[in-house]
């Protein structure tokens, strides 16, 4: 039997068939992909060929994992050297950040781009809780969705507890395989509620005592929207470490960066110190972010020790 993987706990995996029904299902042997050490090989958005372990149970058997059209990845934990492997088989991957209530940095949602580009995954930004932002975080907020703009990405206001521009999330993911991802705390689970009343996911304040987010969603699950398309949540996560990426490359996966590269006086110019260098020229003209450029900078460092 063939189906699609829409709830994994990490030994269990929810399997649903063509006829619509749910089956717990367990992995047949070890999967092996592309030589990476995953956490658990198998994630929401795959298709599989399992087998009903008995009749009338609804549990079945994984024998084989069909091939990714993508799948966004990240390291699963700082001191870990196995992956996570969030989603799969997604047509976007939307990064949720709030400017405060928590404070999500730059670097976060940096680190994400950069990987949903790796795997040619588009990506789009959602910065929610606008309601409670004062002018200086409002100038902040509009400030940032420039930066973002300029280089590309789609960006989104929400207030998802006034349903302020919640319309036009619908229309984001209106008939699309979409993966939400963010720090605890940012609301994903609550847009989510608010999307789709039927799924009832958990949420929580956040600590008044941290201002962060407390965990509310522990295993990654996809929900069906009932206006087209479905949204697979994910557990918030504090980090998003970077996989299979040498220093090298890793400007090709900005894209305002990339551009400008062409413009440089060596071909094989890291942009970190070279003469001629046309990224840093446009950053020093304020043409790119130097934000952006900065944790570029930061990124390249973090995997150059890495590999060291």
């Amino acid at each position: 039997m063939e189906g699609l993987v829409i709830k994994s706990t990490g030994s269990w995996y929810y399997v649903r068939d063509a006829h619509g029904e749910i089956w717990s299902c367990k992995i047949k042997g070890k999967f092996r992909i592309k030589g990476i050490r995953t956490t658990s090989p198998v994630a929401v958005g795959d298709r599989v060929d399992f087998n009903p372990i008995a009749e009338g149970e609804g549990e079945g058997l994984i024998t084989r994992l069909h091939e990714r059209k993508n799948y966004i990845i990240r390291k699963a934990t700082k001191l870990s050297r196995e992956s996570h492997i969030i989603a799969s088989n997604i047509d976007q991957a939307i990064i949720m950040a709030t400017l405060a209530y928590p404070e999500t940095y730059t670097l976060f949602i940096d680190r994400f781009l950069v990987t949903a580009e790796a795997y040619r995954i588009p990506a789009k930004i959602i910065f929610n809780k606008i309601d409670l932002y004062d002018k200086q975080l409002t100038n902040k907020l509009n400030n940032l969705i420039k930066v973002y703009n300029d280089a590309g990405y789609e960006c989104f206001k929400l207030s998802v507890t006034k349903e302020e521009n919640i319309e036009s999330i619908k229309n984001l993911l209106k008939d699309k395989y979409s993966v939400i991802s963010g720090n605890s705390g940012v609301g994903k689970s609550t847009l989510i509620n608010k999307l789709c009343p039927e799924a009832n996911l958990k949420t929580a304040p956040i600590s008044n005592y941290h201002k962060t987010g407390k965990h509310c969603t522990t295993f990654a699950e996809m929900i069906d929207l009932p206006f087209g398309g479905s949204i697979i949540d994910t557990p918030g996560i504090k980090g998003f470490g970077l996989v299979d990426m040498y220093k090298e490359e890793i400007y090709h996966f900005f894209p305002e960066i990339f551009s400008a590269s062409f413009g440089c006086k060596f071909h094989n110019c890291t942009h970190t110190h070279e003469p001629g260098c046309h990224v840093k020229e446009l950053m020093e003209k304020g043409e790119i972010s130097k934000t952006r450029y900065q944790n570029y900078l930061r990124i390249v460092k973090d995997n150059e020790e890495k590999y060291r």
